[in-house]
């Protein structure tokens, strides 16, 4: 995060967002985080280009982001024996 200082405190923001609902559109992170919805996609955008959230819908509108390294943690000792 100190490699984006200019959009750090929206981004810790919509990363607070993430961490409580790793699966997450920019709309629903403006809204939990009281955000307008471009300082939102703004902050998902930096963390996008830090690699700690990523895009899985592959659409224009609607987009989808996941935080894979939360769902990763929230995932160990759950493999099947």
């Amino acid at each position: 995060m100190q490699t984006a200082p200019r959009s750090a405190a929206s981004a810790l923001r919509v990363l607070e967002a993430l961490r409580n609902r790793p699966v997450l559109s920019v709309r629903e992170a403006s809204r939990r985080q009281n955000l307008t919805f471009p300082t939102a996609a703004k902050g998902m955008e930096t963390l996008v280009g830090l690699g700690i959230a990523r895009e899985v819908t592959g659409r224009q509108r609607n987009r989808l982001y996941v935080y894979d390294r939360y769902l990763a943690i929230l995932q160990e000792g759950t493999e099947p024996l």
